[in-house]
């Protein structure tokens, strides 16, 4: 059950008194629009939904609203990502669900550690205090991850953004991730100590850690692809949150070392896109981190990220992406 905070929604929306207004929403409830717009133009405002995928919180759709005519984007699923200059409504959505009976099923899984950190999907934020006091009853100790960079809130996790995890690392005994296997995922390879992800959805508890070694292994054979490769396209999507990494120093980089390389510009990567760059021998992207790791498979070339790059490049070690994080 989705909460989409529609008492908050029309009151932003009265307050700030737009003439027309674009709606994102991620690619799970766009199913919800019909019911947005009735209720929107209820209120006197033309509305229009973006048809283009909303990843995150990273993926506001500026241009897209300046395009069309809008003086207001309303942006559902995520948190605050990044400030803007143009007038945004985030509706973070909550997940209305029981969750005790899954906490009860994790405690079998989480027998061995005593001191827990938490981290949560933004969809869950009210449910915390609830979780914590169940932990606590049981004789665990609740640490939240620390609210750095992106996150939102003291807990939050975003896919791209685990420093608040890494602060607290020496505290705990093991992590614990309520949310799904994205979250759980950037976790498991950005901090050294166990992940459990509670999986609200498919109401499992699983151990991350074979989840590790598979995807370790997969950018260790990016990175060595990418030191053997001859071409480059390094690729720098438009979206104003989807930048993750210097582009011009990149390029410079890559043909010091006696690479060819090219700058794409890209609204959303995707293979089939890539596909029409079949002479590139690999590519790098500076837009989410996450596209590199969680589509590996999807690509026939490697794509690796920035701090993946360097390592290729001889000015990372694999040590350092192992501490560090792979972006």
């Amino acid at each position: 059950m989705l909460n989409f905070e529609l008492p908050k929604l029309i009151s932003e929306l009265k307050k700030a008194k737009p003439r027309k207004v674009l709606v994102q929403l991620p690619e799970g409830i766009k199913t919800k629009a019909l019911e947005l717009a009735e209720l929107i133009e209820g209120l006197g405002i033309e509305v229009i939904f973006s048809g283009e995928t909303a990843w995150g919180g990273c993926s506001i759709a500026i241009d897209e609203a300046k395009k069309t005519g809008c003086d207001l984007l309303v942006h559902f699923g995520h948190a605050i990502f990044i400030k803007s200059d143009f007038p945004i409504i985030y509706i973070e959505v909550r997940d209305e669900l029981d969750l005790v009976p899954l906490l009860k099923k994790s405690l079998k899984t989480l027998k061995p550690y005593k001191t827990l950190g938490l981290s949560y999907s933004v969809q869950h934020h009210e449910d915390i205090p609830k979780v914590i006091e169940f932990y606590k009853k049981q004789g665990k100790q609740v640490i939240l991850s620390q609210k750095k960079g992106y996150a939102a809130y003291e807990g939050h996790v975003v896919g791209c953004e685990y420093r608040g995890l890494k602060a607290i690392e020496e505290q705990v005994d093991a992590f614990l991730i309520i949310g799904n296997q994205f979250h759980s995922m950037g976790a498991v390879l950005s901090v050294n100590k166990p992940v459990i992800l509670l999986d609200v959805y498919n109401s499992e508890i699983t151990d991350q850690t074979n989840l590790r070694d598979k995807i370790i292994k997969q950018r260790a054979v990016s990175i060595s692809k990418l030191k053997e490769a001859k071409s480059i396209g390094v690729l720098q999507e438009i979206k104003l949150g989807q930048n993750f990494g210097p582009s011009k120093l990149l390029m410079q980089k890559l043909k010091k070392a006696g690479k060819q390389a090219i700058l794409i510009t890209i609204s959303e990567i995707t293979p089939d896109k890539l596909m029409n760059f079949y002479n590139i021998d690999a590519f790098i992207e500076l837009a989410c981190p996450r596209i590199a790791i969680d589509d590996f498979a999807k690509y026939k070339k490697p794509i690796l990220t920035y701090k993946e790059a360097l390592c290729a490049l001889g000015e990372k070690s694999w040590e350092d992406l192992l501490n560090e994080g792979f972006w």
